[in-house]
């Protein structure tokens, strides 16, 4: 049972997990093969593994794929992690913040990593070329990839990740997969980048900061919302950036009944 060793591993190496650093250690070993059905995972593959804890998964995946990249930001937990993948030739560990090291060339992710790193881990991977990740991610932080336009959950996660990938929803991972466990359900997801794209951006940063600004003003109406934002980032006059905002596709329309395509259209009509 993966709880008896991760308990175990914690007692001999006298480690606490830290709840600063989201370590919730996966116990239940069964979901690992859905992880890699869903991965589409083939023996040629480079996998990364963000956040890989004491190596359970790496261990699974070691043998079914090319090479496994591991990265753990705990000094103590790398320890462990090193001394449990001895053996697996094809595993390479890294030390450090996934978002910073300097890591060898991936296809696919499989990775649980800790819930404070999710956003961020997103965005980054992103920017990357890979095939696909396959994550478990907290529930509420998951349902807003999906989450339907004017709905609660519906922000600039939903529409920035749309316009570069597809994100699909997969099976519940109760909390009491975890040890210690978290206070809230995970589940399964996969990013897929988009083979085309559903709409053409001219400018991906300026769209993804109009998005973001637009969601902290998610009731006005554009008209108004986006004054602010052209002002400071066109550097308009205020009568300007008013004028220019009034001219701008559904600038009566609030950015919550935006769908993401009507995000693009906006920012193109702006960005050069």
């Amino acid at each position: 049972m993966s709880l008896e060793k991760t308990k175990r591993l914690l007692r001999t190496y006298q480690i606490s997990p830290n709840k600063f650093l989201g370590q919730n250690f996966m116990i239940e070993p069964s979901l690992f093969h859905k992880l890699c059905v869903y991965a589409e995972l083939e023996c040629s593959d480079v996998v990364l593994d963000a956040g890989a804890g004491f190596g359970f998964l790496a261990c699974f995946l070691a043998s079914k794929c090319k090479q496994i990249i591991t990265v753990e930001k705990d000094r103590q937990v790398a320890a462990v992690l090193r001394e449990q993948i001895k053996g697996a030739g094809n595993v390479t560990v890294v030390e450090g913040d996934v978002l910073k090291a300097t890591l060898p060339d991936f296809n696919k992710v499989i990775a649980i990593p800790p819930y404070y790193l999710s956003s961020h881990l997103v965005m980054w991977l992103l920017d990357r070329r890979i095939n696909c990740a396959v994550l478990i991610l907290q529930k509420e932080f998951a349902d807003r990839f999906v989450a339907p336009v004017g709905s609660e959950n519906y922000g600039w996660l939903t529409v920035v990740t749309n316009q570069q990938a597809e994100v699909e929803l997969f099976d519940l991972v109760s909390k009491e997969m975890f040890y210690p466990q978290p206070e809230v359900d995970s589940v399964i997801l996969r990013i897929k980048p988009w083979s085309k794209t559903p709409f053409e951006i001219k400018n991906k940063a300026f769209f993804t900061q109009m998005v973001k600004w637009l969601f902290t003003q998610r009731n006005k109406k554009l008209g108004k919302a986006l004054s602010p934002f052209l002002k400071s980032t066109l550097k308009l006059s205020k009568q300007e950036a008013e004028t220019l905002a009034l001219t701008l596709p559904f600038h009566d329309k609030r950015a919550r009944e935006l769908s993401p395509k009507n995000f693009g259209e906006l920012a193109n009509a702006v960005s050069t």
